[in-house]
């Protein structure tokens, strides 16, 4: 790494590094005995809602919630892992009375973090760090971090187009390739391998004609299913992507048969491990469209992956979105993707600009050599 200084970090603590909602779903099921009992799925929007989730803000008005909050399985090992790759801050809200729990907690459960890198605020965008990891949609939005990243929860599903990510591996890699940004990026496939080649953009970036121009001109390509929510890709003829109902795309998540999942325009997509697996035992390199969480999930599980970024003028963007046969939430959406979505450049592997299909095909053809 050519960077002269080391990157820094900034963590959460609730429902990143310590449970907090899934801890007080316990306590509240222990206490009143849900039938059925209350699930994490049931927290989809954070705050009170008026449905009986709201219960668990019963727990966070007692001091004993921010003494016993147990650490998420593997945060330990997360952070000692990421204290070797940056230096390390902790962010967290928490209102005045309960500060001193939260901090002996984290002193108990986390060592490593020194003391005086552990900050008390609701402010954090006026944390000066590279790199913000928050499950709070509104921290990632309003961060003033080089890169903010989500770690996806039940409550922040809709987020769309921005940096998130699904687990600490994940995040890892992550704050890998950003580390690798300031020296070398995997430009061309292995010759000695099929690799995996991932295109990411905006909606309307033009990367889905892209791919299918990619696969007239290059048989080593083929094209990964994606699986989605979304009921319009019913009328799709190209072949892309494989619809399921809701509770269909949970059981595949819950069972793991999907190696990553990501929501975005409020639908959900994921794809199987075991698909992409077999397109490389058949000796062909995968192409596949996807947003930048999942183009992350493939650089953790497989080597040999390219991520491109499929850079548009945004006014072709925006007319793009609009001709979309799609709700006019869904367009909104969209459009107010646009600009989160122009970050994911930075971590990709290379950009390529979108005026000529053709044109953007043969530049990459070029760059991957095949």
């Amino acid at each position: 790494m050519n960077k002269r200084f080391r990157l820094s970090t900034a963590l959460d603590v609730d429902d990143l590094l310590l449970e907090c909602v899934p801890y007080a779903i316990r306590l509240a099921n222990e206490k009143y005995k849900f039938d059925p009992p209350l699930s994490l799925h049931e927290v989809n929007r954070w705050g009170k809602t008026g449905t009986r989730s709201d219960v668990i803000f019963e727990f966070m008005d007692d001091p004993d919630f921010f003494l016993n909050q147990p650490a998420i399985s593997g945060a330990r090992e997360f952070v000692q892992k990421l204290s070797k790759m940056t230096e390390i801050f902790v962010t967290t809200a928490v209102w005045p009375e309960y500060m001193n729990q939260r901090f002996q907690r984290i002193l108990e459960v986390f060592p490593e973090i020194p003391r005086d890198h552990i900050l008390m605020g609701s402010r954090k965008d006026l944390i000066d760090v590279d790199i913000l990891f928050d499950d709070g949609l509104h921290n990632v939005l309003n961060s003033s971090a080089a890169y903010p990243i989500l770690m996806r929860r039940p409550w922040n599903s809709e987020a769309t187009g921005i940096l998130a990510v699904n687990t600490y591996d994940e995040f890892l890699k992550l704050v890998e390739i950003i580390a690798n940004s300031y020296s070398a990026k995997q430009e061309r496939l292995s010759p000695d391998q099929p690799g995996i080649v991932v295109l990411v953009g905006p909606s309307g970036s033009g990367k889905n004609e892209i791919a299918r121009e990619l696969l007239k001109k290059a048989p080593s390509f083929e094209k990964l299913i994606s699986y989605t929510t979304d009921k319009s890709v019913k009328n799709r003829q190209d072949g892309w992507y494989r619809y399921l109902s809701k509770d269909e795309f949970r059981k595949m998540c819950d069972s793991g048969e999907l190696f990553e999942s990501t929501n975005y325009a409020r639908h959900a997509y994921g794809s199987r491990k075991r698909d992409v697996e077999k397109i490389l035992e058949g000796g062909k390199h995968v192409l596949t469209v996807m947003d930048i969480c999942g183009a992350m999930a493939l650089k953790t599980r497989f080597p040999n992956v390219v991520t491109i970024y499929v850079k548009r003028d945004k006014k072709e963007l925006i007319v793009d979105i609009l001709k979309k046969d799609c709700t006019v939430e869904d367009k909104a959406n969209r459009l107010l993707a646009i600009a989160p979505e122009a970050r994911n450049a930075q971590v990709c592997d290379y950009t390529v600009v979108f005026d000529n299909c053709e044109q953007a095909v043969d530049q990459i053809r070029d760059r991957l050599g095949v």
